[in-house]
């Protein structure tokens, strides 16, 4: 099993950001949520762990502990 790299490990980090920006460019509210989940299948299909993506969801959750 492998973890989650939660240290920065993003290549071209501002690059990513700026594609990121664009391609919500002119989407409307319910148009970029869709696209968000939309890429976060195609992101967790990619990874195709399961383990890490439990621990993806963990580490995106915004709950206190």
């Amino acid at each position: 099993m492998s973890d989650l790299i939660l240290s920065s490990n993003l290549t071209h980090a501002d690059n990513f950001y700026a594609n990121l920006v664009a391609a919500h460019d002119g989407l409307e509210k319910a148009e970029s949520d869709a696209f968000n989940a939309r890429l976060v299948l195609v992101l967790a299909n990619h990874i195709g762990d399961s383990a890490v993506l439990k621990q993806a969801l963990v580490a995106a959750a915004l709950k206190q502990e």
